[in-house]
């Protein structure tokens, strides 16, 4: 079946652990056999830290190296697996650092498969220089001055520079999936697009720095067509600094009113923040962050007046990023205790995503399954979601109408070949 488009997909969660482990190999890193983390080397087996080019496939080290960095063979009798997702970033993200093309390899390839035509990938793409602007300007009394100070002290220097990075990254893609040669993959077909991700888990002046250049970013690049918040939405400083962000976008949404904006809200349930918690980030995140788009919505229903937000969500066209499988390995979420009945009830227009793939061990034809075997949905509505997943798409207006285009002759292409085997 024709996907249509993946809206929420973190590029360093995308990637299989096994594809981690053979750059770590090549970039000579180590691990620890305690806790599997990566590390710069020099290496020291004796100590525990051997290089993960001596680790062969099968063996204990490597299998626990691969049950760390993902969700595979997590033991759900213990609880959510949130802690346990969360930590896998942390522990193989040493192995990504160099491998931005070859990770855009990956996912575009894995995309083809699943006939996904269209991709926003979030990443921080500056690599973090723009957080270390941040830290040295720090924050003003005042949010304009603070956004001067930051573009005089070189922000777009540092934006430019990622722009570069980018066009390498893409470049090596190609090469690697062999674009424009004989046998290219079908993956050099997928359109790529790119989320500016915000780390808001950092102090303040960085997030603030952070949110500056998603916005800058959009403006000068058109492979970037928005940006995200990322990290988990009930650590300590999200949960304090949250309204104070939305604050911050609504400032950044006055002066670059053109710029699009998706946003991860209520990824939380009562096992990870108290019940005050979960009454309003959905709602300040459309009416102060202006998000176009809700990354899973998970916990609408203890929002404060869950049903009027429900409506003016339908009335306003925000769209819903739905990770089934995510929201079950992360919050312990599925069947009927999952919103997505709801937001269908009350015509919010929804499309499902995958969140972190390789994490979680997934793929976009498993989210399609997921739907049908957990949530009950039926052709019609899942035709429906995928054709969301590009009208709500942030794309150019001329590349969503050939998207479309193309989405609609293949979903007629597909219709008839079944008809035609029944």
């Amino acid at each position: 079946m024709p996907k249509g488009g993946d809206l929420h997909n973190h590029l360093g969660g995308a990637i299989y652990a096994e594809s981690f482990v053979r750059w770590a190999a090549s970039d000579g890193l180590c691990v620890a056999t305690t806790s599997y983390a990566l590390g710069l080397p020099p290496c020291n087996a004796a100590a525990g830290r051997p290089p993960v080019a001596g680790i062969a496939a099968g063996t204990a080290v490597y299998d626990g190296m691969i049950d760390a960095w993902s969700m595979r063979n997590f033991d759900f009798s213990r609880g959510i697996g949130h802690d346990h997702f969360f930590d896998t970033f942390t522990k193989f993200g040493l192995a990504g650092n160099r491998h931005v093309g070859d990770m855009l390899a990956e996912v575009s390839a894995r995309a083809a498969v699943d006939h996904v035509s269209y991709l926003e990938l979030m990443q921080t793409l500056d690599g973090g220089s723009v957080a270390g602007l941040g830290a040295k300007v720090g924050l003003l009394e005042e949010f304009g001055p603070t956004r001067q100070s930051l573009l005089t002290a070189g922000l777009r220097d540092s934006l430019r520079r990622a722009i570069l990075a980018l066009d390498s990254a893409e470049a090596r893609r190609d090469a690697v999936l062999r674009c424009g040669a004989a046998g290219a993959d079908p993956g050099c077909a997928v359109t790529v697009r790119y989320l500016y991700q915000v780390l808001r888990g950092l102090p303040q002046p960085m997030v603030f720095a952070q949110i500056l250049a998603g916005f800058e970013l959009a403006r000068m690049d058109h492979r970037v067509v928005g940006f995200n918040l990322v990290m988990p939405e009930d650590a300590e400083v999200p949960m304090r600094d949250f309204r104070l962000h939305m604050q911050w976008i609504d400032y950044f949404h006055s002066l670059y009113p053109d710029v699009h904006i998706t946003l991860h809200a209520g990824e939380l349930n009562s096992q990870l923040v108290p019940a005050d918690g979960l009454t309003f980030h959905i709602r300040e995140s459309v009416e102060k962050g202006h998000a176009e788009r809700i990354g899973h919505g998970v916990d609408v229903l203890q929002e404060s007046d869950a049903d009027g937000l429900l409506r003016m969500m339908a009335e306003r066209h925000v769209l819903v990023e739905i990770a089934l499988t995510s929201n079950d390995g992360i919050l312990g979420v599925r069947g009927t205790q999952h919103p997505l009945a709801t937001y269908l009830k009350y015509g919010v227009p929804v499309a499902l995503a995958t969140d972190d793939e390789g994490v979680s061990r997934s793929d976009m034809t498993h989210e399609y399954l997921r739907a049908v075997m957990d949530q009950g949905l039926d052709y019609g509505t899942l035709k429906a979601m995928t054709r969301n997943s590009i009208v709500y798409s942030f794309a150019e207006p001329a590349l969503k109408e050939r998207l479309l285009r193309e989405w609609n002759a293949a979903v007629a292409a597909f219709e008839a070949k079944w008809s035609a085997s029944r």
